[in-house]
């Protein structure tokens, strides 16, 4: 087991070296829809790409939910093969959100051997969500 600060500077490590190795302006909370972010995960349990919707009002959440929804085969098909739906995906903390993920399993950030693999994961598969969510903002902001 890991102390809070040994965890913390643990997980600072991976993320500033996923920064040196993926030098990539992330789009990540600049969607320019307040409502939609893309974000990157990593746990001692999985690693995860997703575009989340984050807004509280289920109505605006089932809103692009449903847009993303009519994208799906494309998205499967052209972009993101493994790429799973949860409209009701309940955070940590209790809060529920709507979810669009990629996940590896199986990996700790607790373990630098995986951290190669998971960077892999993180920038090949956010680089893929990046160009579908380009390639359809103007139809998911509609």
């Amino acid at each position: 087991m890991f102390s809070h600060e040994e965890s913390k500077k643990i997980r600072q490590e991976f993320w500033t070296s996923f920064g040196k190795e993926f030098p990539h302006k992330w789009l990540l909370y600049n969607t320019k829809m307040k409502e939609v972010q893309l974000k990157f995960s990593f746990t001692r349990k999985f690693a995860m790409v997703s575009l989340d919707i984050v807004d509280q009002d289920e109505f605006i959440r089932s809103y692009y939910f449903e847009k993303l929804e009519s994208l799906k085969t494309v998205l499967k098909e052209s972009y993101l093969p493994e790429i799973h739906y949860e409209k009701d995906y309940e955070l940590p903390e209790g809060k529920t959100i709507s979810r669009i993920f990629v996940m590896k399993e199986g990996v700790n950030i607790h373990r630098q051997k995986d951290w190669p693999a998971v960077k892999e994961f993180l920038g090949k598969n956010m680089l893929k969500l990046e160009e579908f969510f380009e390639d359809f903002s103007d139809y998911i902001k509609s």
